[in-house]
């Protein structure tokens, strides 16, 4: 009798080694993919770590013993990835989803001043200087950014502040404000083109002045109480159709005690242009159609106004190391009755101090044209100064 054994469990154990093979180099593939990360330093120390991401010159290294890291390119002599990453130049003026396949894509490698990437296709890039290379940002975050809605409390930005004053003396007073504002920007960062925008603000400030009653040469004056009670709010929705023009649809609703102001409703719709656009600062003008509602308190029915008319608006926000200004300039005029028109200011510094925290200072000036007649007569200005202590909200998407 023949014996069969042998040659079968011969052929077995030689396709489990021709399985094996493969299986092996692309094990080895995949162990050189998750290499950390090298940095040299222009002192000589290596760093072994994640590259982050680059903009604007900043290079972002995380090193599990140092954290996050952010340096200049004059610090840095060397640098090397095992994951791919892509590049986006100054000469770019195109960053949306459909331009991202002409992102030059592929492993870093920095050296003598030039940004080489080494594609899984073995295509040839022709280096790049690091002063062009605007941003460095790995594949799985710019398809992320391109191609992905954040959920609905992902990627907001903005802040809260808080103030109040408390005087007892001859008088009694007291007076509180605060604001609340969030704004998100899809994609979420602002080296790619942005889809849209929305945001929303409120802000609220209440005040009493109370004075007692007293006596004085046989005379008794009652007791008296000054109040005051501002409150606004507003929210926009921009839709970009370039990168710096949008389509907008806004809301706002106002009450202002000391000018007699009930409610004042704004609904309305129009366009946009971002005329100024750097790192540091930005700068939008904007127009709009709208239905304007103005309901009053110590006027009668027929003070209360229906208005078409529009909102003619400047946003201007600039930021530094050491210190963020906003500005709003608005200007509400009435088609059907031109004496209805009203424009408001807005300025705000804020000064960061620790972590998210910050001190901020602001005013809001706001002029109605046309309040109805009461007594005592009502100013048409207001004015608002507020001190309080801010919270940053920062996107974490």
């Amino acid at each position: 009798m023949r014996c069969t054994l042998f040659p079968r469990c011969y052929a077995f154990a030689l396709s489990l080694l021709l399985a094996a093979v493969p299986l092996t180099l692309c094990a080895q593939g995949a162990d050189k993919s998750k290499e950390p990360d090298t940095l040299v330093l222009s002192n000589g120390d290596t760093l072994h770590g994640t590259l982050v991401q680059e903009t604007n010159g900043t290079v972002t290294f995380h090193s599990d013993a140092l954290g996050d890291i952010k340096l200049d390119w004059e610090k840095i002599q060397s640098l090397h990835t095992s994951q791919a990453f892509a590049v986006l130049g100054k000469q770019m003026k195109k960053r949306d989803k459909h331009a991202a396949e002409a992102f030059p894509r592929g492993t870093v490698e920095v050296a003598n001043g030039l940004v080489t990437l080494h594609p899984e296709n073995g295509a040839t890039i022709a280096p790049i200087p690091v002063k062009s290379a605007q941003v460095i940002v790995s594949a799985p975050e710019l398809d992320k950014e391109l191609r992905h809605e954040p959920g609905f409390l992902e990627g907001w930005n903005g802040a809260a502040t808080a103030g109040a004053t408390l005087v007892t003396a001859t008088q009694n007073s007291y007076a509180v404000s605060g604001s609340v504002g969030l704004v998100r920007t899809v994609p979420t960062v602002t080296w790619l083109d942005p889809r849209n925008r929305t945001s929303a603000d409120f802000s609220a400030s209440f005040g009493k002045i109370t004075q007692p009653s007293y006596t004085s040469g046989g005379v008794f004056t009652p007791a008296t109480t000054t109040k005051s009670s501002i409150l606004h709010f507003d929210a926009e929705r921009d839709q970009y159709f370039s990168p710096r023009m949008f389509a907008l649809a806004q809301t706002a609703f106002d009450h202002n005690f000391s000018q007699d102001l009930d409610l004042q409703q704004i609904y309305g719709g129009g366009l946009g242009w971002t005329f100024l656009k750097t790192p540091i600062q930005e700068a939008d003008l904007k127009a709009t159609m709208q239905y304007e509602k103005q309901q009053f308190i110590a006027g009668s029915t027929e003070a209360n106004q229906n208005l078409i008319g529009s909102t003619f608006s400047v946003n201007y926000l600039l930021k530094l190391k050491l210190v963020t200004y906003a500005q709003e300039l608005s200007f509400i005029p009435a088609y059907n009755n031109p004496r209805a028109y009203s424009a408001t200011e807005t300025n705000t510094l804020t000064f960061p101090t620790y972590k998210n925290f910050g001190f901020s200072v602001g005013t809001l000036d706001s002029y109605l044209n046309d309040p109805p007649l009461t007594a005592p007569p009502t100013r048409r200005n207001s004015f608002q100064f507020t001190m309080g202590v801010t919270y940053a909200f920062k996107s974490k998407y």
